[in-house]
């Protein structure tokens, strides 16, 4: 495995430019598990556990609460806990390291706000699935996306038991309606003006970089995953410069295509950023 993260490393070193993937596996490898029913969430909603059964912040996501007021008791906890009231991870401290001396751009479903908080711009960031960090309106009556900072910040100072009370709850500035988290938990969610241009500054990155040496760096997706794994491939075996290095613990997928431009690595990322550091290092 060593001869393999000296390749990287020296892959990284030797790339014009470096396109980054990333989905739940690297939030796996920091600690955080939204699919687990693990100390975390049950430290921070044991409550919601004990009355709805759930089992994972995913899983309590996607269900419907009693009230306004018990919904945003829990995503203003899990955007506070999951977001707001952490700080960056030494893995994702690793990975900034690694790409921040060369012209990079991001791809992500992660809604962790976990890249930004590291050091990487926003503008060089698309983030497929929203972020915890902001809200829209339930209804999509608009396309404005709003921060939610102020608002989940007051909510903790403010919340009773299991909800908060009705004078802080955020509502929509166009049709006073209820406000949500912006992630996609329902058909409403919305893609607003920041999307797109996250999209244009994506598009303007591969256009740049057609035909140079562009490094694919793709954390932690199954072989599933059509919003970011099979574009990346199609690029790798599109483009006769780019070389593709995949990620993922317990499951490795590189179609024979690319198998000759391509590195799999299967193991816990936050072992083995570590070492492609050493490596790149040395």
């Amino acid at each position: 495995m060593e001869e393999k993260y000296k390749q990287i490393a020296e892959k990284i070193k030797d790339a014009d430019g470096i396109l980054i993937g990333a989905s739940n596996g690297l939030s796996i490898a920091e600690g955080y598990n939204i699919f687990a029913n693990d100390e975390r969430f049950q430290s921070y909603f044991s409550d919601f556990q004990k009355k709805y059964g759930f089992r994972s912040l995913i899983q309590g996501s996607f269900s419907r609460f009693e009230s306004e007021n018990e919904m945003w008791s829990y995503y203003s906890r899990m955007a506070y806990y999951y977001m707001y009231h952490t700080q960056s991870s030494t893995l994702m401290q690793i990975l900034y390291t690694l790409v921040k001396d060369k012209p990079y751009f991001v791809v992500t479903s992660n809604t962790d706000d976990h890249f930004a908080m590291a050091g990487f711009e926003r503008q060089h960031i698309w983030e497929l699935e929203g972020n915890m960090k902001d809200m829209q309106c339930a209804n999509g009556c608009h396309k404005q996306i709003y921060s939610n900072r102020e608002v989940v910040l007051t909510m903790r100072e403010h919340e009773h038991g299991m909800e908060i009370p009705s004078e802080y709850l955020p509502k929509c500035p166009k049709c006073g309606g209820v406000m949500k988290i912006h992630v996609p938990v329902n058909q409403n969610f919305i893609k607003g003006s920041e999307t797109q241009m996250s999209y244009q500054n994506y598009q303007k990155f591969m256009a740049r970089f057609q035909g140079k040496k562009l490094l694919i760096l793709e954390f932690g997706i199954g072989a599933r995953n059509q919003m970011i794994k099979a574009p990346f491939m199609k690029i790798a075996a599109k483009e006769p410069n780019v070389f593709y290095i995949t990620f993922n613990k317990g499951e490795i997928y590189i179609p024979t295509q690319i198998a000759d431009k391509a590195i799999g690595v299967d193991g816990d990322l936050s072992q083995i950023l570590p070492q492609i550091e050493r490596a790149y290092r040395e």
